[in-house]
């Protein structure tokens, strides 16, 4: 997030005082202050830990959007500092997350009713035999005969699938209901967060630079400004990752014949900025071709291609290009994504590279002598 210059107070570029020179009172209460400030600091973390992760959320989002969201309003001439632009933002932002999610979860629950009325033909009649499995080589005739013995009576079929516990289900839904529910209300705080970020943005961006410039000096505010390129590239970066993966395997939909190829194709850039996401979507449409009586090798066929389309663009090309963004090397932003995922979960996605990044920074211009450095940019039209 970054601020009118005009509005950024200057930085002092004198020495700073020492500590040790300061008289014994002076000491004392800069101490003290400090104290005070990590002890409120902790208290304020244990009390609010629950709503981090959509806080954090909220500032990734404003700080990506932030130079979108000046343009946008610019529009509003000299209404652009009322609460209006910020909250129609916040609400274009937050239905464009909410809607695919909304449309997975009733395509879901839609797919569920679908398989349980299955399940409960299944337990009735039998599981039949799939006319495919008989033109398999060497195997189909007694892959057949197992199949009548074992799953096209219901008895046995009833063994396999297993038997519906009315009060299971209850309590699974209860489970799952309380759960959606948990997650509507921190995606509701996210989007108060935000709000009030974009509301706020320039003063809030104004105190942290005066933050970093007292403890920091100069070299803070070129940190802090390192740190918001870092969070906009990786966030710019995933999306364009997803975006190229869900276009590329939702053209293989339209080419395997899935119903409702194009949703599906949504769904996947939706899903595929999330860790797995994209895998389970086009493992599901896979499973439906088939048990809907599509063709077993076009099933196969979209599993393969999006595999081989995950694999190359989440090992290889998302790394490179979050890489590029935060000034990692390919190494350090493979471990930063993955490694990040592990320690702080989804957020850790951007967290991850932007803690490396700043590592980087603080060793290559803080630690490392100005003449040692060799990664300055050459200008070639230099004489």
């Amino acid at each position: 997030m970054s601020t009118p210059p005009r509005t950024r107070r200057a930085v002092n570029h004198r020495a700073p005082t020492a500590v040790n020179a300061l008289p014994e009172n002076s000491r004392t209460k800069i101490i003290a202050r400090v104290v005070l400030l990590i002890a409120l600091s902790l208290v304020s973390v244990w009390i609010g830990q629950d709503f981090l992760a959509p806080i954090g959320w909220a500032f990734v989002i404003a700080i990506t959007t932030w130079p979108l969201y000046l343009k946008f309003s610019n529009l509003f001439g000299a209404h652009r500092e009322s609460s209006l632009p910020p909250f129609l933002f916040t609400a274009i932002a937050g239905a464009m997350i909410f809607l695919p999610v909304a449309l997975a979860s009733h395509r879901a629950s839609e797919d569920v009713q679908s398989l349980e009325r299955t399940f409960v033909e299944y337990r009735q009649n039998g599981i039949p035999v799939p006319e495919w499995l008989q033109h398999v080589p060497a195997v189909g005739e007694l892959g057949s005969r197992w199949w009548k013995a074992n799953l096209s009576d219901p008895a046995a079929a009833a063994v396999w699938i297993g038997q519906s516990d009315r009060k299971e289900q209850a309590a699974m839904t209860r489970s799952v209901g309380a759960e959606v529910a948990h997650r509507m209300f921190l995606f509701l705080i996210a989007l108060i967060a935000l709000f009030s970020i974009l509301r706020h943005g320039a003063w809030i961006a104004n105190r942290f630079l005066d933050t970093a410039d007292r403890l920091l000096g100069a070299p803070g505010e070129r940190l802090a400004s390192k740190l918001v390129d870092a969070i906009r590239g990786t966030v710019n970066g995933t999306v364009i990752v997803a975006v190229v993966e869900g276009a590329l395997i939702g053209a293989a939909y339209f080419v395997a014949g899935v119903p409702h190829a194009f949703l599906f194709g949504l769904l996947t850039m939706a899903f595929a900025m999330l860790p797995f996401g994209a895998w389970a979507v086009f493992t599901s449409v896979s499973l439906l071709l088939v048990a809907q009586g599509g063709s077993v090798v076009a099933a196969a066929g979209i599993f393969g291609f999006g595999a081989i389309v995950m694999l190359i663009g989440d090992t290889f090309v998302w790394p490179a290009l979050v890489g590029n963004a935060a000034r990692l090397p390919f190494l350090l932003a493979l471990i930063g994504i993955f490694g990040g995922l592990e320690a702080f979960g989804l957020i850790g996605l951007f967290l991850g590279p932007v803690i490396l990044a700043a590592l980087l920074m603080v060793w290559r211009e803080w630690l490392v002598p100005a003449p040692a450095r060799v990664d300055r940019p050459i200008d070639s039209k230099a004489s």
